[in-house]
């Protein structure tokens, strides 16, 4: 049985929920997910073609943005506050794990990977954070990586601004959760995406085989491994839990 008829969150039912990089991988499952709650869904991407189709396929709101354009950022958030009303849950997902060599670094690619990977979680929280503090309370989700838990090499602009999101996530956790606002990271591991598998095949065709071999659970992780985590976090059920980091790897991190 498909796992999003196997469980209903009714907490989530009409709720307000934006999901940055909506348009593929896990961004794609993740609203497919919240749209089959029940909740009202919107989400950014800056792929126009295939958010539009989804947002068709689903009957839910797409925004083409620019995660690196704030302003353009901002002005989606204001979109969707005239269109639903302010936002229950927040899923900061939109980002890039482009490896690089540290002898090829420039100061113009740091300042892009930041831009892409770690900027505009804290924007968009701070777009959202006055209407869910007005509602009560609400549920941020910021995307991470093991990544910066292992130390691999090839990714050190990547690996920094997913260990910032933890100490993100952290912070404001305590920042906001006099507010009723909860903060959380969902931590991926080694996720079978269509991007993921070009990638891997381009540079190693054996790390799908070395994946398994470190992992702890001898399965291949998919995007609807996140997708399930990503509905507890949201919903009641998780309404004890701030400051958290989540981790979706099978075990991969243990090594």
């Amino acid at each position: 049985m498909d796992y999003q008829q196997q469980v209903s969150y009714h907490s989530l039912r009409d709720k307000v929920v934006v999901v940055t990089g909506g348009a593929a991988g896990i961004g794609e499952e993740l609203v497919k997910s919240f749209v089959n709650q029940g909740a009202t869904v919107a989400f950014l991407d800056i792929d126009s073609q295939a958010g539009e189709a989804l947002a068709n396929q689903l009957d839910c709101l797409f925004l083409a943005c620019d995660v690196k354009n704030i302003a353009q950022l901002q002005s989606c958030f204001d979109d969707i506050n005239k269109r639903y009303g302010a936002v229950d849950v927040l899923i900061n997902n939109a980002g890039s794990d482009d490896h690089h060599a540290l002898q090829d670094l420039t100061q113009a690619y740091f300042d892009d990977r930041i831009q892409t990977n770690l900027r505009h979680y804290l924007f968009a929280i701070q777009s959202v954070m006055a209407g869910m503090a007005a509602k009560g309370g609400g549920s941020i989700i910021n995307l991470g990586s093991i990544n910066w838990m292992r130390g691999k090499p090839g990714r050190v602009c990547y690996s920094l601004s997913k260990a910032a999101i933890h100490g993100l996530t952290r912070t404001l956790a305590q920042e906001l959760g006099d507010k009723g606002i909860r903060v959380n990271s969902l931590v991926p591991g080694a996720i079978r995406t269509a991007k993921q598998e070009a990638m891997w095949a381009k540079l190693n065709p054996q790390a799908v085989d070395e994946f398994l071999n470190q992992q702890a659970l001898k399965i291949r992780l998919d995007p609807t491994h996140c997708a399930r985590l990503a509905l507890f976090l949201a919903s009641d059920e998780s309404c004890g839990c701030t400051g958290q980091d989540f981790i979706v790897d099978a075990g991969l991190s243990l090594n």
